[in-house]
């Protein structure tokens, strides 16, 4: 097992980097078949992934990326406001053949997976694009490494002892001071090569630092919800890992968080 884990991951890493060097539709379509994958596996732990609630959430996800990837802004809320309304309508007409639990989690899915999972595009096609979208991952495994190392250390008091007994208060503190390392370290080797970009050390770090906060949650998060209905794995995309939520919950989280840090810490337009 710990082999294949391996071998997925180096093979994973060596197509995220592809996919996001390239740019462009090509990022846009990894990330909207991704997105697609994701709300599959989460429908599908609710018996709806071959529901109509299920292909209007499909359907929408493709809507979505398109008013993203053309650049039409000012249409993104409007989108999510359809798709709420079109999900509605056919709670409505088809009563009493979806509840209102099934009704909820068909919009969960799409504002969880393809909306937040969205920003990672959103900041590969910002100035300095490239080196930015890194710092997703810079606080996302930052974290996950150094949660891991403080917690197995020095970690005593637990976080949440029901939902993942082996995660401390510890190894939390240390996963957000280790992604606020990483970010520095991150700037310190890029900093020459980003435009109109000042203090990136320190900007990075911060970006780090909070980034962390969400890939907690994101992580915790997915481990509820399986939790909740009794199950190990969202799938078996991923030889080692699971799905694309097992691999990609703090990552989801993660995206929209640093995104909007990159305007605010960064100031990039």
């Amino acid at each position: 097992m710990f082999k294949t884990r391996v071998i997925s991951s180096i093979v994973l890493v060596i197509i995220t980097a592809a996919v996001l060097i390239l740019g462009g539709w090509v990022t846009a379509i990894a990330l909207l078949a991704l997105s697609l994958k994701g709300i599959q596996e989460i429908l599908r732990v609710y018996k709806l992934e071959k529901s109509i609630l299920g292909i209007v959430t499909y359907i929408f996800t493709v809507i979505f990326y398109g008013v993203i990837y053309f650049k039409f802004q000012e249409a993104m809320i409007p989108t999510m406001v359809v798709f709420l309304l079109v999900i509605l309508a056919v709670y409505v007409i088809k009563f009493p053949t979806y509840t209102d639990k099934q009704m909820s989690v068909a919009f969960l899915s799409f504002f969880y997976v393809s909306v937040m999972l969205s920003f990672m595009y959103q900041i590969r096609a910002l100035e300095n694009g490239l080196i930015l979208v890194c710092l997703i991952f810079v606080s996302s495994w930052g974290n996950d490494v150094f949660a891991y190392l403080v917690g197995v250390s020095i970690g005593k008091h637990k976080m949440s002892p029901k939902l993942s007994p082996k995660k401390s208060i510890e190894g939390a503190i240390g996963g957000v001071l280790g992604a606020a390392l990483c970010g520095a370290i991150f700037g310190v080797i890029f900093d020459k090569y980003v435009k109109n970009i000042d203090y990136a050390v320190v900007g990075f770090a911060i970006i780090g630092a909070f980034g962390a906060f969400p890939a907690i949650i994101g992580d915790l998060a997915a481990s509820a919800i399986k939790r909740n209905n009794e199950i190990k794995d969202y799938g078996k995309l991923i030889p080692g890992h699971g799905g694309v939520m097992d691999r990609f919950d703090s990552i989801i989280f993660t995206a929209p968080i640093v995104y909007y840090l990159i305007k605010v810490v960064l100031k990039m337009a």
